[in-house]
């Protein structure tokens, strides 16, 4: 299911003297099964680009395509529910969304609000506890007894219970631990790749941008300013800088690792690259290259 963005504006409070451009003339679309980061320094319109996605906010003018749905400024919120059973959102801190009693209710909860049957739901509910690595005993626990991560995984958990095409992702590793983070974004991955599912990521993490992404839409105040692979977006570091943005981490080690005599044919954006390319040009000792 493809999501395209034809000449969209948004403005906060329109009509008001508090009037702010939320977003200006966006033309973009984000293709079926892609992974999409969404990068930006604070304040450029990624969030409010994000709730297009599925309605929550509608564009003062232009047009969103979501699937076969046509979104304006004169859509009515009326039969808006398969849309958004559609396109599953999770929001920074997922986990202050819950608040039933036992985390199977939770879990069963959007998809009993959307009319699936009572068993289908709890089937569903064991199911994805399974999908996001929590174990089944965590079932009939209270979500609050849980740790901060798990409680995470059970907000996820909630949101693909619903069975979306699309899993929107706003700043989803915030608050995490590195392992955490690191856990989280392979969640992520595992259910792009073995689900199928479009994923649109929002983040400040240069790196997850370089790990996992295969297109990158740089947002600046309101305006989408640059689009391409992390390999077209992270070529220029001057225009990055310009735009407050960063480097992945890998890619900063071999600019430095290039002042000190190292070549590279093309700056490396992932560890495993970084590594492939240093290889040949370590020292070797005597003797192990016939081993």
């Amino acid at each position: 299911m493809d999501i395209t963005f034809d000449h969209v504006s948004y403005t906060y409070q329109a009509g008001t003297p508090f009037a702010g451009e939320g977003l200006q003339d966006i033309s973009v679309t984000i293709h079926d099964g892609s992974y999409t980061a969404i990068i930006g320094h604070t304040g450029s319109g990624k969030s409010t680009l994000l709730q297009h996605l599925n309605a929550l906010l509608k564009p003062t003018s232009g047009t969103v395509t979501i699937g076969d749905r046509q979104i304006t400024s004169e859509t009515s919120n009326k039969n808006l529910k398969p849309l958004r059973q559609q396109v599953g959102m999770v929001f920074q801190f997922a986990e202050n969304q819950l608040f039933e009693q036992t985390v199977a209710r939770d879990i069963a909860f959007g998809p009993k609000n959307f009319g699936v049957p009572e068993a289908k739901a709890n089937a569903l509910a064991e199911q994805m506890v399974t999908l996001v690595g929590l174990p089944a005993s965590v079932l009939s626990q209270s979500p609050f007894d849980l740790s901060g991560g798990q409680m995470r995984r059970v907000a996820i958990a909630g949101v693909l219970a619903m069975q979306p095409s699309v899993l929107v992702l706003d700043e989803p590793t915030a608050g995490l631990d590195p392992a955490g983070r690191r856990d989280m974004m392979q969640l992520f991955a595992k259910l792009h790749r073995e689900q199928h599912l479009t994923v649109v990521l929002v983040t400040h993490q240069m790196d997850d941008v370089a790990d996992y992404a295969d297109h990158v839409l740089v947002m600046d105040h309101g305006r989408l300013v640059k689009t391409g692979t992390p390999r077209e977006i992270f070529a220029d570091p001057v225009w990055l800088t310009a735009n407050q943005l960063g480097l992945p981490k890998t890619t900063q080690m071999a600019m430095a690792l290039q002042r000190r005599g190292f070549k590279f044919a093309e700056l490396p954006l992932t560890t495993s690259a970084l590594a492939a390319a240093l290889l040949p040009q370590l020292p070797v000792k005597a003797g192990e290259r016939d081993e």
